[in-house]
């Protein structure tokens, strides 16, 4: 599974008020903005940033004359960086992610009712993507899983007229089924030039996928139990695709 990036537009969160120690001044003009600091373990203090939309953490030495930017483990191998970086910019960021892609204009494979809900990028002419519908079969067939698709082109110069004429159909949701499942074989009435609306739709659709870091189909997202968001970019091997499909 690929670490999942996440695009951080957070502005910074620390008090202007708050006066940093000269050591992490130092630090900060390396490029890192600061957004909060944070007691941590050992008598030290940290500060919580970003560098190129990256969350990085920095400890104050308990003389306040030096600053060590980096990772803190303890004795179990826990790594307690990792952890606020997740609860403090990741997991907020990835809650508003899923949100857009709620949003967004999808496609829905599978029952409404289905309680897992998994949201993948394709492509019409992605191989990938047709495996990967595939696969999920069993579980979206079963009411487990439901499948919500955003349509990009980004594969072939076809790709956004193929992807609009599937979202101009009579039935969306079929015609996107019937199309998966014959290999991509299907006859669409593919439009000369892609209509504005649809368009609209596929740039949408992939200025999200931006968002979220990924560069190719299919991008995959699920929520864990933890409710953080989840990537899989690529087909999934099964350890992923169990992990997805909630078991």
């Amino acid at each position: 599974m690929r670490k999942l990036t996440l695009l951080l537009t957070l502005a910074p969160l620390m008090a202007s008020a708050e006066e940093l120690p000269a050591p992490v001044k130092a630090v900060e003009k390396q490029g890192i903005t600061i957004i909060k600091s944070f007691d941590a373990p050992g008598g030290m203090k940290g500060w919580l940033g970003k560098y190129q939309d990256m969350g990085v953490t920095i400890y104050l030495t308990p003389d306040g004359k030096h600053a060590i930017s980096g990772y803190m483990y303890d004795e179990k191998g826990t790594n307690l960086s990792e952890q606020i970086i997740q609860k403090e910019i990741y997991a907020p960021a990835g809650r508003e992610l899923w949100q857009q892609m709620e949003k967004a204009h999808w496609i829905l494979d599978g029952k409404k009712s289905a309680p897992r809900v998994v949201y993948v990028f394709a492509d019409p002419y992605c191989p990938y993507c047709k495996q990967f519908w595939k696969q999920a079969r069993p579980w979206v067939e079963s009411g487990k899983v439901q499948l919500r698709t955003l349509m990009v082109g980004v594969i072939k110069p076809e790709s956004p007229a193929t992807a609009a004429a599937i979202l101009t159909s009579q039935d969306p949701q079929k015609t996107w089924h019937d199309y998966e499942e014959s290999g991509g074989k299907l006859q669409l009435n593919i439009p000369a030039s892609v209509p504005p609306a649809q368009m609209e739709i596929l740039n949408t659709n992939q200025k999200l996928m931006d968002a979220l870091g990924a560069n190719a189909t299919p991008a995959i997202y699920y929520l864990n139990k933890d409710n953080i968001l989840q990537q899989v970019v690529g087909l999934p091997d099964d350890e992923n695709l169990k992990a997805m499909m909630g078991e």
